[in-house]
């Protein structure tokens, strides 16, 4: 059931699939980074009901990438297995922010900026999920209705040497950054949605365990059985290296292109391929396939969960023209001629392509240093390496950033 209303509404819960106890704990346990307890799901299963699955997330942002779905598939496994998935909306706590891994208090939104991603965000999530078998609920149903007096008995629960064990916490305060009351506020928001929603397991990331064990407490205080914990592994992003993010310029966005999907999903490691696999699709590759064509099932495979079988095969068909056979025109990014600044060098040029075609802002030395001074850059298969030159790129030019980006001029 999809609910973007705020008054409660009665769920009539789908029958538990006939899996054995056994074999519904592998499934739920593989590919997790640590569950609080198995020995605890492993009794809520033995219940024989369906159980209730939280997944809260916080759409601060319209669009999510291939690093927020792991925790999705997680949430579809238990639906597919009957239980309930409970899609949480935190339209209350996005406006305050998860601090979580930051440096610095994220900026705040107004709840009609939290209501519009809100959106978007579920429409991709519905990829995944099945949309008649997911509750959505809101977060601000039960905050935006709380006094003053019940905040401050909350806030009573836990203490401030507990919210100073937080790791992010305690290195800002480390580093002399400052730390706002507002974010101190986050983990008890967020342990209180499991008590509203009489969660049996809640599913989150590796840096999620603070918050989802506050939840734990409060549920104990409660009298209510205490939630599972479900960690799942942080996905690293195309370099392999840092988290996914939009921020880190190393993600594959749910509403990406076709095209843009498959190119993006062939350019990681072969080492990254195999967690690719496990996290994304649930699955181990094929290892009698040579990689590069175990690379590209990934790819398929990937971009058909979030297109179509048709386009899956189009845009490979596209990759291997534009790389296999080296036809640096085919997938080109098209780049209008009339959106380019005047009097532009090819520093220049190079750095407005890459942040208009590509999104990626890159600074001029990195530019100079990884991309013009190498000889990757080229306009119509001929290298460009002074950077400072003059450049005026005509219709149907073909610019070269490197063996993985080209645009189009049009």
């Amino acid at each position: 059931m999809f609910r973007l209303d705020t008054a409660p509404q009665s769920f009539q819960p789908p029958p538990v699939m006939p899996h054995s106890v056994e074999e519904s704990l592998n499934i739920l346990t593989a590919g997790t980074a640590k569950v609080i307890s198995e020995k605890e799901l492993k009794e809520k299963l033995e219940l024989g009901r369906p159980l209730r699955i939280k997944l809260g997330v916080d759409p601060t942002a319209p669009d999510i990438h291939l690093g927020h779905t792991v925790a999705i598939e997680k949430l579809r496994q238990f639906q597919e297995l009957g239980h309930q998935a409970v899609l949480l909306i935190g339209d209350f706590t996005a406006t305050v922010g998860d601090p979580t891994g930051r440096s610095a208090a994220r900026p705040p939104l107004t709840r009609d900026e939290v209501l519009a991603n809100a959106e978007t965000y579920t429409t991709q999530a519905f990829k995944i999920l099945d949309p008649d078998k997911t509750e959505v609920v809101f977060n601000g149903e039960w905050f935006r209705s709380m006094t003053y007096e019940q905040v401050l008995k909350l806030n009573s629960r836990v203490t401030m040497q507990q919210m100073l064990q937080r790791e992010d916490f305690k290195s800002r305060i480390d580093k002399g950054q400052e730390v706002r009351l507002h974010e101190v506020q986050y983990p008890i928001m967020q342990g209180w949605d499991s008590v509203e929603l009489k969660a049996d397991v809640e599913i989150g990331g590796t840096d999620q365990l603070f918050n989802i064990l506050v939840g734990r407490d409060f549920q104990k205080e409660e009298g209510q059985p205490q939630q599972v914990v479900i960690l799942m592994p942080l996905l690293e992003g195309l370099d392999g290296v840092k988290k996914m993010s939009k921020s880190a310029h190393n993600y594959v966005g749910v509403s990406d292109e076709a095209h843009e999907m498959f190119g993006k999903i062939m350019s990681i490691s072969d080492e990254l391929m195999d967690r690719y696999y496990s996290l994304l699709l649930g699955t181990n590759r094929d290892v009698s396939l040579h990689p590069m064509e175990a690379k590209k099932q990934l790819a398929a495979d990937i971009t058909t969960r979030y297109h179509s079988e048709q386009d899956a095969a189009a845009a490979r068909i596209t990759w291997e023209a534009r790389f296999s056979n080296r036809d640096t025109a085919a997938g080109a990014v098209e780049l209008e001629l009339k959106a380019l600044p005047a009097d532009l060098n090819l520093l220049t040029l190079v750095s407005f392509t890459f942040s208009e075609a590509f999104d990626m802002k890159k600074s001029n030395g990195e530019l100079r240093k990884q991309f013009i001074t190498t000889g990757a850059v080229q306009l119509n298969g001929t290298k460009l390496s002074d950077p400072m030159a003059d450049i005026t790129p005509a219709l149907g030019d073909i610019l070269r950033l490197s063996k993985k980006q080209s645009v189009k001029f049009i």
